[in-house]
């Protein structure tokens, strides 16, 4: 259950991103806004950069030979999470609705449900994994 959930939160984010593309809610007029959206996207973009060559999966089952410690893995486990999550929020900050906050909330769900499928692959595999995540936090530094 927890492999399903991990392969279908990548989808599931990008069809809420859709929908609020959709109904016109995706990208709003504050630069207040637009500058978290790109903080978003930043930082998954950072994230993603930090993996070595060959060891990215869009799965949680890890492909590495290592625990990452490098760019944003040095404050948080899952920075591309938290970028996606800020994006997605921030989008919903800008349009706040009823409906928008639903569809934001699907996508959450589905990325913590891979956290938690991530997190156990990883324990599994990477010895060092429980002491990396005793010295970070998983989305939030210093918070979560």
């Amino acid at each position: 259950m927890l492999h399903l959930v991990s392969v279908v939160a990548l989808p599931i984010f990008l069809l809420s991103l859709g929908v609020l593309a959709i109904r016109g809610n995706l990208i709003s007029a504050s630069p207040l806004i637009i500058g978290c959206q790109l903080g978003g996207l930043a930082l998954m973009v950072w994230a993603r950069f930090a993996f070595p060559k060959g060891s990215f999966r869009v799965s949680a089952k890890p492909a590495g030979s290592e625990v990452i410690h490098r760019g944003p893995y040095r404050f948080i486990r899952h920075p591309m999470y938290a970028g996606a999550a800020v994006l997605l929020w921030a989008s919903v900050a800008g349009h706040f609705s009823t409906l928008s906050v639903v569809i934001a909330l699907v996508p959450t769900a589905a990325v913590l449900g891979k956290i938690v499928a991530e997190e156990r692959y990883l324990r599994a595999r990477y010895p060092d994994y429980a002491e990396y995540s005793r010295s970070t936090k998983r989305l939030v530094p210093f918070v979560f």
